[in-house]
């Protein structure tokens, strides 16, 4: 089952869209508005998880998992513009994996991790790298208005025989700057789940962000980074695609 959240044209009322294998949509996809997947309490990133990804960037793979957060005010929806920000001349996107929570998650064993999954969807883990770097920690470069969009949907886990086994793509207006597959991972879902959860409780509808795999804008040569008028997209085997346009900053 896909789930999506999303407005319908001309009023302001927000539905819960449930999009069903072989049944029609109720509404025409271009007359809705898309909302974040999920509103989540938290959202847990991984820094870091491909080993291509850490190699493009000059570091060793991590022998934990590095974890970082987006802040609220990041959250964004498919279609949804990415604001380009007054204070970061170098906004570079990470197409990855997103992990939707379903229950209250704390101290659980890898082996049981999966059963506190609800779902899958996609996000787009947009970077100010000149602020990750220069700061030295990674709050601001994460954290930025806009810079975590997410969905268009929600597909549950039972549809999903094995998460590491999806094909991932990120694409720059067209031109494919991104794809590995999610069993390139170095910490899996379940190690993740279990490693976060036990000193961090998850709760129902928080989100895991995966990690991204090679192919990041900051670390090509020379870099390519969003400006306005791009278009970035996601796609993750079996999930759909994240499409969102790049927008000059605003007042």
């Amino acid at each position: 089952m896909k789930l999506a959240q999303f407005k319908i044209e001309g009023t302001a009322e927000r539905k819960l869209g449930l999009i069903l294998k072989d049944e029609q949509v109720a509404f025409k996809i271009d007359s809705v508005e898309f909302l974040p997947a999920v509103y989540p309490e938290k959202i847990l990133a991984i820094g870091r998880n491909y080993v291509d990804h850490a190699i493009e960037g000059g570091a060793e793979p991590p022998k934990a998992p590095l974890v970082f957060t987006k802040l609220p005010n990041s959250l964004s929806a498919h279609r949804s513009p990415i604001v380009l920000p007054t204070i970061s001349t170098q906004v570079d996107y990470e197409a990855e994996l997103a992990v939707v929570m379903g229950r209250r998650c704390r101290r659980v064993s890898e082996r049981e991790a999966l059963d506190y999954v609800f779902g899958y969807t996609l996000i787009n883990d947009v970077s100010a790298r000149d602020l990750q770097f220069g700061d030295g920690q990674w709050v601001r470069g994460k954290g930025l208005d806009t810079f975590a969009p997410l969905g268009p949907f929600i597909t549950t886990r039972d549809e999903i025989e094995d998460a590491h086994s999806l094909n991932i793509e990120g694409r720059l207006n067209g031109e494919v700057m991104q794809s590995s597959n999610t069993g390139k991972m170095i910490f899996r879902v379940p190690y993740l789940i279990s490693y976060i959860s036990q000193g961090i409780t998850f709760e129902p509808g928080d989100v895991i962000a995966t990690g991204t795999p090679e192919g990041v804008g900051v670390f090509r040569k020379p870099p390519v980074l969003l400006k306005a008028g791009d278009v970035f997209e996601v796609t993750v085997e079996k999930l759909g695609t994240l499409r969102n346009q790049v927008v000059a900053p605003q007042e």
